[in-house]
């Protein structure tokens, strides 16, 4: 949703008042009014506005407390609030796909899981909410986010277990002391409807109450799947801007949405090679084939609370505190083909069977981090430190259902034909009879600090360690095939102690240019997806190392922002497990090399222009299994083109137009089961007409060819990306 409007720091800074009237004023006592106009002195051409009024970012709150990007040793991708409303992104997925490097993992419960450079971000627990922690699974929407940030390279010295790829973070939006309110309604394609809205109250001097929410219907995603879902956001925030803030929050986002598991893949003829499996090309990409008692229920709410206190020699002390509860409740169905089913015998008549796949659990976190940074001299040099410490305690049940000879029953699901999408058939999932299959424990704290030190006038290093302590336990429950009893309980625990490390070196000849180079550790642990076996309760975490060479430049009148690297990922020791022998081991290796770039800002006063590319034209498994990830293959979900562009401009006045793509490019579904999928392109449009200086309408077209193309990959199946929607918004600001 929106930023409402510009506070008092984002006032036009051009017209500064003269001195004599600042004198003037500075000896009369302010109002409570006029000291949020009090006049701010420019020492030099103000930064371009961002975040609900620009594309580009100069800053980032990612890398632990707010920094400038320039000053980060590793590419950062900024999705401003703006990007956000100009494409109509209103799930985080959605908003993923305007950075490069990103794919999707069809996992077999449905879930998505996010891949960044081939890495998996999602099963590691690398989202996160301004800066801490959110590993549960669920449908994230955008009503409550100011902007993404996508962090890239290993980044366990500030986060503790993660990813290869990078880390997300979602960024909150934060009361702010005025008073302004917005509301936007959207109507579109199958019966879209989605009404946000943005309410900032000043309730003081120095406080405000923020409140966001939402309320989305639809008949279909464009990609197969109904939504009804509603959230509300609250935060509180009082001392803004004195020595000591306090914010508290709650979120609760519900969801009651359909479920698309996918479609199957198909071949060209029943003679064909594997190597030529691909999609059936001959349905619309909102087709659905599931049952209409398919669902993907869940919740997600989590209460929040932060104090920061501002030390005189301008160091900062911040404390959080998340209490979060969510619950999951997946019914969906496998969709598949008869066997000996091609393109070539394809029609409406084609049977498709539906089978079912059940994801039930629930998932109670409870996140504790205080940080430290402080700016000061010492031996002669100036030092940026960042230090801080971090407490997690994660908790995860998952259930099961009973067959009939364990006390439940059995469902049967129809089957359907190609020529009868939505065909409305039903069954009573409400009858089945859960039981809880397996449980998953753990708690870990962290210790970290980063220094950043100015060795000379345009040099800077940084050097951070952090370390990690986890312990996790998991059982499982099982119970015979015939009865309802008795439960057998297996147990196995898994105990980390880590140690991450992180360096760079930055060179700024100037206020507009920085180079950078960086080397950076990460870990993953065996119970990375809460869940433990007598294979790999005893193995080590995977090691990982991210290399970076890049740099960052900005435009002389600072409206434009190129970012540029080039980076190697490197997993040095990966779990693989035997096929021949019941053994999981760190015998695995695997690497992408490649370059990306982002530019963002604004080319002349009316084009503005966003653009996010990645190149990995080297990925190998140095060392893999074969007949999973192979040795000498390229991994899977890593394609070797990935990005987007987006780009606006300002005709007159009140009429603004964009037009933007999406692209990936071709990539292997999980297990290398010897095909590719083909590359794809979308292209968007959007126009808009402000009204006045209340009102604003927007149209947008998505996929505005129908294009059909695999969003989400796995090896028995593949989601659909949405086909063309249309939507128009009618936003208002008072």
């Amino acid at each position: 949703m929106k930023t409402i409007a510009k506070s008092s720091s984002l006032l036009p800074l051009g017209a500064i008042l003269l001195a004599s009237s600042m004198n003037a004023l500075a000896q009369q006592p302010a109002t409570e009014s006029e000291k949020a106009l009090k006049p701010v002195v420019v020492k030099e051409k103000a930064e371009e506005p961002e975040g609900k009024d620009a594309l580009r970012a100069t800053t980032s709150t990612i890398g632990k407390g707010k920094q400038a990007l320039r000053d980060i040793p590793q590419s950062v991708t900024v999705v401003t609030e703006k990007l956000i409303d100009d494409r109509n992104l209103d799930t985080v997925k959605e908003a993923l796909k305007n950075t490069s490097g990103i794919s999707f993992l069809a996992a077999e419960g449905g879930e998505e899981d996010i891949r960044l450079r081939g890495f998996s971000l999602q099963a590691t627990g690398d989202v996160f909410i301004d800066g801490m922690r959110d590993p549960a699974f669920y449908e994230r929407d955008t009503f409550n986010l100011d902007r993404l940030e996508v962090l890239r390279g290993s980044a366990s010295m500030l986060f503790g277990r993660g990813s290869t790829g990078g880390a997300v973070n979602q960024v909150s939006k934060q009361p702010r002391a005025i008073d302004e309110s917005e509301i936007s309604t959207t109507i579109g394609s199958h019966n879209y409807r989605r009404v946000t809205g943005d309410f900032n109250i000043r309730t003081g001097e120095n406080a405000a109450l923020r409140i966001n929410a939402m309320v989305t219907k639809a008949d279909n995603n464009g990609a197969g799947s109904s939504l009804d879902k509603k959230g509300i956001a609250a935060t509180y925030r009082f001392g803004i801007g004195t020595a000591d803030e306090f914010s508290v929050g709650i979120y609760d986002l519900q969801n009651n949405n359909g479920m698309n598991y996918g479609m199957p893949w198909i071949r060209p003829t029943s003679g064909s090679p594997v190597s030529d499996t691909t999609l059936i090309n001959k349905l619309d990409p909102s087709a659905y084939y599931g049952m209409a008692s398919d669902y993907n229920k869940g919740s997600a709410q989590h209460v929040s609370a932060s104090h920061t206190h501002r030390f005189q020699d301008d160091s900062e002390l911040k404390t959080s505190i998340r209490k979060g509860s969510y619950v999951r409740d997946q019914r969906a169905g496998t969709v598949r083909l008869a066997a000996g089913t091609s393109l070539a015998n394809f029609s409406d008549a084609t049977a498709l069977t539906r089978g079912t796949q059940l994801k039930i659990q629930d998932m109670d976190t409870l996140y504790l981090q205080t940080d430290y940074s402080a700016k000061f001299k010492a031996l002669g040099v100036q030092h940026e430190l960042l230090a801080g410490a971090d407490f997690a305690e994660e908790k995860r049940k998952v259930y099961g259902a009973r067959t009939a000879a364990q006390g439940g029953v059995n469902l049967t699901k129809p089957n359907t034909t190609a020529g009868t999408p939505d065909d409305g058939a039903f069954i009573n999932e409400a009858s089945r009879v859960l039981r809880q299959t397996n449980q998953f424990d753990s708690t870990g704290y962290g210790l970290y600090a980063q220094d950043l030190v100015q060795v000379a006038p345009h040099w800077k290093l940084l050097a951070g360690l952090r370390y990690d302590n986890l312990t996790g336990d998991y059982s499982t429950f099982a119970i015979p095939n015939n009865a309802a009893g008795p439960v057998t309980t297996t147990s196995y625990s898994m105990k980390v102690s880590e140690v991450s490390k992180r360096v760079g070196v930055l060179y700024q000849p100037n206020a507009l240019h920085s180079y950078h180079f960086s080397a950076a550790t990460s870990f993953n642990t065996s119970g990375e997806a809460y869940s433990l076996s007598a294979n790999n309760q005893d193995i080590p975490p995977e090691q990982s190392i991210n290399l970076e060479l890049g740099a960052k430049l900005d435009s002389s009148d600072k409206r434009f922002t190129t970012r540029l690297a080039l980076f190697r990922s490197t997993k040095l020791h990966e779990r693989n497990t035997d096929p021949l022998v019941n053994l999981v081991t760190l015998s695995g290796k695997r690497h992408v090399a490649g370059f990306e770039i982002d530019v963002a800002g604004k080319l002349t006063a009316q084009w503005e222009i966003y653009g996010s590319y990645m190149w990995i034209p080297e990925a190998n498994i140095d060392i893999g299994v074969a007949g999973s990830e192979g040795q000498g293959t390229r991994p899977s979900l890593t394609p070797e083109h990935s990005g987007t562009v987006w780009n606006t401009y300002q005709i007159t006045s009140q009429w603004r137009v964009g037009l933007g793509v999406n692209f990936r490019g071709e990539q292997t579904p999980i297990r290398n089961p010897g095909w590719t999928v083909d590359s794809y392109v979308t292209a968007d449009l959007m126009a808009e007409y402000k009204i006045n200086e209340t009102f604003t309408l927007k149209g947008n077209v998505s996929n505005i060819t129908n294009k059909l193309y695999a969003d989400a990959l796995y090896t028995g199946h593949y989601i659909p990306g949405a086909g063309r929607t249309v939507q128009m918004t009618l936003n208002a600001r008072f």
